[in-house]
């Protein structure tokens, strides 16, 4: 290495590669390739020292392939820095001393911290199997116990000692490769060429930090993509994972808070054989019927699907009838609430059951929550299908959704022979169409997921589709009356209904149609002025923004019934086990709808982030507690006047209080309790 070094080997192949360059761009070339060796070495030692068997060459070479694009991006975050702050002339390193001093200190100490994360790294994934996440400076908390463990564990000295010897031999590749530059008679370097090499350089660099030629820039969740664990820890770059859930560090669980209510909870979730000391909330059922048929699941959630401005709640403006039809001809429940507002935490609750109460950020762009168990894997034998007219790059949904269901078949934008309409992807209609194509094809039984997002801004309507669809117009103060801001939103909330119809009525072709139990519910609703539907409670406090329909349809296989019961997001998938009568094991919040004894029992879970608010809707009453202040608020949902006075008020006030935190606490407890891999042993 010293005798390589000496040699300038690296340093002379560059300069005569980039003779026509300026001196700090081919110096910041090599500080590039430098790092990349590093990051690449690293990722190298970690494939040979924890490969397992079984690991498929293809994989192995694209999680490598996808390790090395992570690493461009923190090499090119380097270099540019380097490229534009070098390029001023008091702080040029081959112009002022200054600069000088200031880049090989800066550049040394950067190495250096590098080299300690990844030898921190190498540690942490022995220990835990994870790439390093923010979540490890919770061992600073336990400072000196977590130094005796490293210390017992782990040869501490020899590492060290390989720590300093990288260290010395990185520092002097910086120094030599700068002495080797600054001390060559390159040609003159004219202005125009500096421009172009800069110009060109900075574009360069620029899409190895982009990571991508489409429309999202490349996200640590796309390492889940690959769908093994193993490999896409083995993919993460460590800088990228450890910044990136730098700020989930104070999101974690209060497990004193979840063990004072583990009785309670264990009591409402049917918990046969409660154990506190473990914190168990397991729930197996077994298959009731084994003849049953295995029906198909298409789960459809709808964008922005707010009740209140919908047909089946006798808004006036009629937006929805087709659906409407729907609902009386299926299973309708319509006291669905979301437990938060946002399409990201919806879909969270919709496939893992758990409401998303991460504080700062979705629970999907947590990296350590990357591991969930979902109930749609434990339909066994089936095919499993996502169906989203633009990218799960969003919100790093992919991570969410390939990395937890096995063998899913993701379609996105650019598996579709349609046009892309929008910042979302292909329209709603078309989606719907597309799905329809792969759905009746499939020769097993499939549980699929259709994503809606046409009914969100811009509002978008199709040209291809507005000789059909009729577009309408009101005047302002009727919009506003009945929940619309704009006829801009109300078309668009239209044509959601006119999406539907075309779905159904194409599914009905299908041979699939008659063994499907089709599920709608809405990813989340939408504040706004309810009072001509609605008591002032659900405008005035925001319920407007988490009531969403729920719809089972299932001609043939379910009766139609209307429902009031409160139930949530996370109530859908243990419903579904149960229409489906499947075994399946229950590790998160929801229970099955069809087989309560006691609906009245029903709790809606909400997590207000705007206005850092929890509550709950139990029976007639939504209670709401303000995070800081402590402010508490009851309401009744049925009636602006219906409330019970005196003692009678303390006392409901107080057990809606608890039940609020312990579906809180409960819910923290279980995103970081949920592991597939966990559940399946």
């Amino acid at each position: 290495m010293a005798k390589f070094i000496s040699n300038n080997f690296l340093i002379n192949k560059v300069s005569g590669l980039f003779k026509s360059a300026p001196k700090n761009i081919r110096w910041l070339i090599i500080i590039s390739l430098m790092l990349l060796a590093i990051m690449t070495l690293d990722r190298l030692v970690v494939f040979f020292a924890f490969r397992i068997t079984g690991q498929t060459m293809r994989g192995t070479v694209n999680a490598l392939v996808l390790g090395i694009r992570y690493d461009l991006r923190e090499a090119g975050i380097v270099a540019i820095s380097l490229l534009l702050f070098a390029s001023l002339k008091p702080l040029n390193p081959f112009k002022r001393s200054f600069g000088k001093i200031l880049w090989l200190t800066l550049l040394s100490i950067f190495t250096v911290l590098l080299l300690f994360i990844y030898v921190a790294d190498f540690i942490h994934y022995d220990y835990l199997h994870q790439r390093l996440n923010a979540s490890a400076l919770n061992f600073l908390h336990d400072a000196g116990i977590s130094l005796k463990m490293v210390v017992q564990t782990y040869p501490v000295i020899k590492i060290t000692l390989l720590l300093l010897t990288m260290s010395f031999f990185a520092i002097l590749l910086i120094n030599k490769s700068y002495k080797q530059i600054a001390s060559q008679n390159a040609e003159k370097v004219t202005v125009k060429n500096s421009w172009i090499w800069g110009v060109a350089l900075f574009l360069l660099y620029g899409l190895g930090i982009y990571g991508h030629l489409g429309q999202y820039p490349l996200r640590w969740s796309d390492a889940f993509a690959l769908g093994d664990d193993h490999l896409s820890q083995l993919a993460l770059n460590p800088v990228q994972s450890f910044v990136s859930s730098l700020g989930f560090t104070k999101d974690t669980y209060d497990k004193k808070k979840v063990t004072d209510g583990y009785a309670r909870m264990a009591t409402y979730l049917g918990v046969k054989n409660p154990e506190i000391t473990k914190l168990d909330f397991g729930r197996s059922y077994v298959a009731s019927d084994s003849s049953t048929p295995n029906y198909n699941v298409v789960l459809v959630i709808c964008e922005s699907f707010s009740a209140y401005k919908s047909s089946m709640w006798g808004n006036p403006l009629n937006t929805t009838p087709f659906f409407s039809q729907l609902c009386n001809e299926g299973v309708f429940f319509n006291h669905c609430y979301t437990p938060h507002f946002g399409t990201a935490r919806g879909v969270w609750a919709t496939i893992t059951s758990i409401p998303d109460v991460e504080l700062n950020k979705t629970a999907s762009r947590n990296p350590a929550l990357a591991d969930q168990h979902t109930l749609i894997n434990d339909m066994t034998g089936y095919e499993k299908y996502y169906f989203i007219g633009g990218s799960t790059s969003w919100a790093n949904m992919r991570a969410l959704l390939v990395n937890n269901i096995g063998g899913l078949h993701l379609y996105e934008q650019d598996n579709y022979d349609a046009p892309k309409v929008d910042v979302w992807g292909i329209s709603d209609k078309n989606l719907f169409l597309q799905a329809n194509k792969k759905l009746q094809a499939a020769r097993k039984p499939f549980f699929a997921v259709i994503q809606t997002s046409d009914n969100h801004r811009p509002y978008t309507i199709p040209e291809e589709d507005k000789k059909e669809f009729t577009v309408v117009q009101y005047p302002v103060d009727t919009l506003h009356k009945y929940g619309f801001q704009s006829n801009a939103e109300l078309n668009a909330f239209r044509y959601t209904d006119f999406c539907f119809k075309k779905f159904i009525e194409a599914a009905r072709h299908e041979d699939y149609y008659k063994n499907t139990v089709f599920v709608f519910v809405g990813d989340h609703g939408i504040r706004g002025d309810a009072a001509a539907m609605f008591p002032r409670a659900w405008t005035d406090n925001g319920l407007t923004c988490f009531h969403v329909p729920l719809l089972f349809y299932a001609p043939g296989i379910l009766s139609p019934a209307r429902h009031t019961a409160n139930c949530s997001q996370v109530d859908i998938l243990p419903t579904v086990a149960g229409i489906l009568k499947k075994k399946y094991r229950n590790t998160a919040m929801g229970r099955d709808l069809f087989h309560i004894s006691d609906t009245t029992s029903n709790v809606s879970f909400m997590i207000d982030h705007d206005l850092h608010q929890t509550g709950v809707v139990k029976g007639d009453y939504f209670y709401t507690i303000q995070a800081g202040s402590g402010k508490e608020q009851l309401m009744s949902v049925i009636n602006n006047n219906k409330m019970p006075t005196g003692r009678s008020t303390d006392s409901l006030r107080q057990a809606l209080k608890t039940i609020t935190e312990d579906f809180y606490e409960t819910s923290r407890y279980m995103l970081y309790n949920n592991r597939k891999n966990k559940v399946q042993n």
